[in-house]
């Protein structure tokens, strides 16, 4: 008899896309249709752009199928039934065909995403059933000593998945050296970079790997409690770890003596922040735990010797913590034989932007920029040219697509200006602003920053305001330099991370891009066609059929002409609001 098992994806990419509607048809399926089958959900697979997915397994096969809505829920459910069969043209992995999609798998290797897309995250069984919890209960068994667990994390390579990419072994021994009755361990999932969403997909996807990494480095530094620092914006990630903190407490694996380790008392809670970008940045972080304003502070000391309360503290991030367990489970070897010398590992890309394929990969360090863009991402959207890609976020820099082949690696990124960041990765066509780009980026930061230093909180907003006087056609010979010397005297005076990197967007767009910045300063014009009041609209006379359209469009009166014969257009008049050329089904009006 052919069982069928229906899964739905409902991360949070998957319900905005209608995954919701589609489980509750087949639930509506499984009460009045005439078909037996089980229904269980999972999370993000990392195909954000087949939203939302469904997986059947039928006949002992699994098929996933993409951009399902009601009636191809049904349809799909039907032909397994009545044929045994998989609806071919909705398929987009399978393990007894190929699809067009299989480029995107081809060249990922998953360990911190190994379990999102194939557990249900709110069962703790399943995530044992995939080896969870093992890691722990191997340094329980054979009985593994601190330093032993550090020595292994050091061994693998493994380095913080937050930005900075500072040795993660290191980091535990330095909180470990430091004496006190308590000590803490603090998951930072306050991912504030737009176009980022990996430690979202990650702590909805496998809320259990995240907790076993912390309980692993709470064993390692000797520390009694942990904190989770997430965002009050990712309601479904903090309702699922509060459901996998509820079930680890009821298996043992937190708590007093947790996980059959006497004298390890240790427990999670999650901390809801509040949406600061700048509580990114460790001591930010602290402040806002404790209750207080997330404003950095100056170190030393450094957390690992005074954070929480005042008492030794190790801060990684989501992605950190779920490459632990792994490591430990497999051996530092095993994680090393991935990256570079060293980069190892893997890193997790948000793609975003202007590509065809949206959504989380995970690749092993040491791939080219070109290849996750290309190979796994599917090229640009319709077929435009590939111009830039910005890395790390309001924090990185812009690649140009001429250092496309730049490795994937902390120290190949970091050698053009941009940094790995937290792995948010936004791409860029040949209609992309230079200019709109570094503002866009730098009014975020400038908005985000805490006001603390007088450089990041005036100087940015100097900085803005040129950006934005160049964008509207009224930059002044000089700015370029004077955009560079801001940005210079912002890094080298600025208390934190916030105000120490928010020029890099800026500085790296000028380097890779300035004759586009000085065609803004000298010509007034937008080569990418993309500043508004930079644009010239002008009718072709030889397209206008004088439909009138156009001039119904304009706010100002601007468009002169009578019925059935060519318009034209008074620049004088014109504000450059665009609306006669979204107006014109005839492609009469061009930009210039």
């Amino acid at each position: 008899m052919n069982q069928i098992k229906i899964i739905v994806g409902l991360g949070s990419c998957g319900i905005a896309a209608g995954a919701n509607k589609v489980y509750k048809k087949f639930q509506t399926l499984q009460t009045v249709g005439n078909i037996s089958f089980d229904l269980d959900k999972t999370s993000c697979i990392g195909m954000c752009y087949r939203e939302p997915l469904v997986e059947v397994i039928s006949n002992g096969k699994s098929y996933l199928y993409g951009e399902i809505d009601d009636t191809k829920a049904e349809e799909i459910l039907r032909h397994h039934n009545d044929f045994g069969e998989a609806k071919k043209e909705y398929v987009v992995r399978a393990e007894e065909f190929e699809t067009k999609d299989d480029t995107y798998w081809n060249g990922q290797v998953k360990i911190a995403l190994r379990n999102c897309g194939y557990i249900n995250p709110e069962r703790i069984e399943e995530y044992e059933q995939r080896n969870g919890y093992k890691a722990i209960t191997k340094i329980s068994n054979s009985k593994l000593s601190q330093e032993d667990v550090i020595q292994t994390i050091m061994d693998s390579g493994l380095r913080g998945r937050g930005g900075a990419g500072f040795s993660t072994g290191m980091k535990w021994k330095f909180a470990k050296g430091y004496k006190s009755d308590t000590k803490y361990i603090i998951c930072n999932a306050d991912e504030g970079d737009p176009g980022a969403f990996m430690d979202r997909s990650l702590l909805e996807g496998d809320p259990h790997a995240v907790i076993e990494g912390m309980i692993i480095a709470g064993y390692a530094i000797g520390a009694t409690s942990g904190v989770i620092y997430c965002r009050a914006e990712y309601p479904l990630a903090i309702q699922r770890l509060n459901i996998a903190l509820q079930q680890a407490r009821t298996k043992g694996f937190l708590g007093k003596n947790c996980c059959a380790i006497e004298g390890f008392n240790f427990d999670v809670y999650v901390k809801e922040g509040a949406g600061a970008f700048v509580c990114g940045e460790e001591t930010a972080l602290i402040a806002s735990i404790e209750g207080k304003r997330g404003m950095p502070r100056k170190r030393p000391p450094f957390p690992a010797e005074s954070g929480l309360w005042d008492k030794p503290t190790n801060i990684n991030n989501v992605e950190t913590y779920a490459n632990v367990p792994w490591i430990i489970a497999n051996g530092a070897a095993e994680y090393s034989k991935y990256g570079t010398e060293k980069s190892k590992g893997t890193k997790v890309f948000a793609l975003t932007g202007k590509i065809e394929r949206g959504g989380l990969v995970e690749v092993p360090m040491g791939i080219s920029i070109n290849d996750v863009i290309f190979k796994l991402g599917g090229g640009i959207q319709d077929n435009k040219k590939f111009k830039a890609v910005q890395l790390g976020g309001p924090s990185g820099g812009c690649i140009p697509a001429s250092l496309g082949h730049t490795l994937v690696d902390y120290d190949s990124l970091n050698a053009t200006g941009a940094i790995m960041g937290s792995g948010g990765m936004v791409v860029m066509d040949e209609t992309t602003c230079m200019v709109d780009m570094a503002r866009f980026f730098l009014d975020f930061t400038q908005k985000e920053s805490c006001g603390k230093c007088t450089f990041c909180r005036i100087g940015t907003k100097r900085m803005l305001e040129i950006l934005t006087r160049i964008s509207e056609g009224e930059g002044q010979e000089g700015d370029l330099e004077r955009l560079e010397e801001l940005s210079y005297q912002i890094m080298d005076s600025s208390l934190c991370g916030l105000g120490q990197t928010a020029p890099n967007p800026v500085l790296t767009a000028i380097k890779y891009f300035r004759s586009e910045y000085e065609a803004h300063i000298k010509d007034k014009k937008c080569p990418a066609l993309k500043c508004t009041k930079l644009l010239t609209y002008t009718i072709v006379a030889d397209k206008c059929t004088g439909c009138t359209i156009c001039k119904k469009a304009c706010p100002t009166d601007a468009i002169a002409g009578d019925r059935k014969k060519p318009h034209i257009i008074d620049h004088e008049k014109c504000i450059q609001c665009g609306a006669c050329y979204s107006k014109c089904n005839f492609a009469a009006i061009v930009l210039s």
